[in-house]
């Protein structure tokens, strides 16, 4: 099989029966953003804005590099964004003003806070 084969028949996420590492089973305690991701998956299934194969869909869409770069929840965010802007409920825009804001209220709560003596 080609590689264009191989590459039209395997879907980037599609990775069973390649050449790799052995997977490093490891429990971990979900980051606060995790968390809030995976609350942020369950309210748009709720509100039936973006179910489970819509959000498989997309973080597919991503391509393989993205899936191969990105981690879990970051492939989870990048298909809801790229979703969200397809159905046209949120823009571009939108969201980089969204993010400027956080990103400004976080500095300015990293610059309140005190070190300890």
């Amino acid at each position: 099989m080609t590689a264009t084969e191989q590459l039209m028949k395997r879907l980037p996420n599609d990775i069973g029966g390649l050449p790799a590492e052995p997977i490093q089973r490891v429990e971990h305690e979900l980051e606060p953003w995790e968390k809030r991701c995976h609350a942020l998956a369950d309210v748009l299934d709720f509100h039936k804005i973006i179910n489970t194969e819509e959000k498989r869909r997309g973080v597919e869409a991503l391509g393989s590099e993205m899936v191969g770069e990105l981690s879990y929840y970051e492939r989870w965010l990048a298909a809801f964004a790229n979703i969200l802007f397809q159905k046209g409920i949120l823009t571009p825009g939108e969201l980089a003003r969204k993010m400027a804001e956080v990103e400004a209220r976080f500095a300015e709560e990293a610059a309140d806070r005190k070190p300890c003596p």
